[in-house]
C-alpha cells in the first residue's frame, strides 16, 4: 500500500481536494473581476509640491483639525518604491499617522535612466534631501523639521542629519542599517562587508553596466529566502485566491516587490564601497561630496525603531547606532516582526504610529 494512502483516508482526501477545487475556481472568478486600478498603491489623497529632476516631493492631505506644527518628511530607499509606507487603506502607516496629527510629506525617487547614471550620494544627500527640507522650511516658515527615514532612507537621514543638524527638530529612523560589519547577516556578506570586492567588484559591475538594475537587486533580495519568498507564497496562492481581500492583499504586495526602480550607478558604487564594505559611517571616515559625516554631529532627539525578525536589515545593524550619536535624548524600539512586517503587520499599524506620534508630540516645543 502507498505511504500516503496509510496517513490519509480516501474520504479525508476526497474532501480536502473538493474543498481546494472550490477555492481555485472562486479565485479564478475574483482574478476575471479585478482591474488594474483595484490593486493600486499609494492611495492616500496627496498632491505635488516640488519637483526636481526624477523627485516628486508629495504633501498628503490632513484627516484631522489639530495637528502637530513641525512637519514630517518621510526619506525612504532608492529601492524599490516608497509607497509602501501606503500600501492600502487598512495598512498604511501614512494615513494612519494622518490620523494622529501629524502633517506627512514623502519623497518620490522616481525611476533614474542612463540620464541619471552619474548621480551621487552628494546628489540624493546635498542635493534632493537638503532642496526638499528648505522647501518644507519656507513653506511653513520653520528652521527645522522632523526626519523619518527608512531602511536606506533612514542612513540617508543619518547622514543628512549630521551634516545639517541645524535642520531638524527631531529625527527617527526605522530598520535602518548602521553598522555594516555583520558577518552573519547574507546580504551584508553579498555586499562585501567581509571579503570587500572578492564578494562584489562593484567597479567592474558599474563600469559594465552603467546603472544597476532594479531586477537583479529584486532578485537578489528574493535568493536571501528562495523558498520562503520564491516558491512556497505561489504553492500557498490557491488557498488564499478565494478571498477577494486576501487575493488584493497578494496582488499589491508583488506589484510593490517587482516595481523595482534601477540604481544610479555612481551613487550605488559609493553606497556598497563606503557602507558595506569599508562600513565608513561607523567609523566617521565617510565623505558625502566635500562634507564629513560624523554621527557624533548628530545632537536632536533621536527616535531609532527596528524589526527583531528582520532578515534584510539585522537588529544588531540598527542598534549600533546608539554607540555612535551625539544626542542624551535616544529612545530605542522593537517589534517582533521582519522588515516588511514593519509596514504591513496589523498589530504592528496599531501599535508603531502612536510610538511615532506620541514621541513626536512629547518634543514638539
Amino acid at each position: 500500500m502507498l505511504p500516503f494512502l496509510m496517513q490519509m483516508r480516501l474520504d479525508d482526501a476526497t474532501e480536502e481536494y473538493t474543498e481546494l477545487t472550490k477555492k481555485v475556481i472562486k479565485g479564478i472568478e475574483n482574478l476575471s473581476r479585478l482591474r488594474e486600478e483595484d490593486i493600486e498603491i499609494g492611495v492616500t489623497p496627496k498632491e505635488i509640491v516640488y519637483r526636481e529632476d526624477k523627485l516628486i516631493l508629495y504633501h498628503f492631505q490632513p484627516t484631522v483639525e489639530e495637528r502637530l506644527n513641525i512637519p514630517v518628511l518621510i526619506v525612504y530607499a532608492l529601492v524599490n518604491r516608497p509607497f509602501m509606507v501606503d500600501l492600502q487603506e487598512d495598512r498604511s502607516l501614512v494615513a494612519n499617522l494622518l490620523k494622529l496629527g501629524l502633517d506627512i510629506y514623502l519623497i518620490d525617487w522616481g525611476y533614474p535612466t542612463r540620464a541619471d547614471r552619474w548621480l551621487t550620494l552628494d546628489d540624493y544627500i546635498n542635493g534632493y534631501i537638503n532642496n526638499c527640507v528648505d522647501f518644507i522650511k519656507t513653506k511653513h516658515s520653520l528652521d527645522q523639521i522632523n526626519l523619518l527615514g527608512i531602511c536606506q532612507g533612514g542612513t540617508f537621514s543619518l547622514c543628512y542629519s549630521a551634516i545639517y543638524p541645524e535642520k531638524v527638530k527631531n529625527l527617527i529612523v526605522m530598520v535602518a542599517p548602521v553598522d555594516f560589519q555583520i558577518s552573519d547577516a547574507l546580504l551584508y556578506m553579498r555586499g562585501g562587508c567581509t571579503l570587500g570586492a572578492e564578494a562584489l567588484d562593484i567597479d567592474r559591475m558599474v563600469d559594465s553596466l552603467g546603472n544597476i538594475p532594479g531586477d537583479f537587486l529584486n532578485f537578489e533580495f528574493l535568493m536571501l529566502k528562495p523558498r520562503q519568498l520564491g516558491i512556497q507564497k505561489y504553492l500557498d496562492f490557491p488557498e488564499i485566491m478565494h478571498s477577494e481581500d486576501k487575493l488584493l492583499n497578494f496582488l499589491r504586495m508583488e506589484k510593490w516587490i517587482f516595481d523595482s526602480p534601477d540604481q544610479a550607478g555612481e551613487a550605488y558604487r559609493q553606497f556598497l564601497k563606503d557602507f558595506y564594505q569599508a562600513n565608513k559611517l561607523i567609523k566617521g571616515e565617510l565623505m558625502i561630496g566635500d562634507k564629513q559625516v560624523s554621527l557624533g554631529n548628530i545632537s536632536m532627539p533621536v527616535l531609532n525603531l527596528y524589526a527583531e525578525k528582520d532578515h534584510l536589515v539585522p537588529p544588531t545593524s540598527s542598534i549600533a547606532l546608539e554607540r555612535y550619536v551625539g544626542t542624551e535624548d535616544y529612545t530605542v524600539r522593537s517589534f517582533p516582526v521582519g522588515h516588511i512586517g514593519m509596514y504591513v503587520s496589523g498589530k504592528v499599524q496599531r501599535d508603531l504610529p502612536p510610538a511615532i506620534a506620541d514621541w513626536l508630540k512629547a518634543r514638539a516645543d
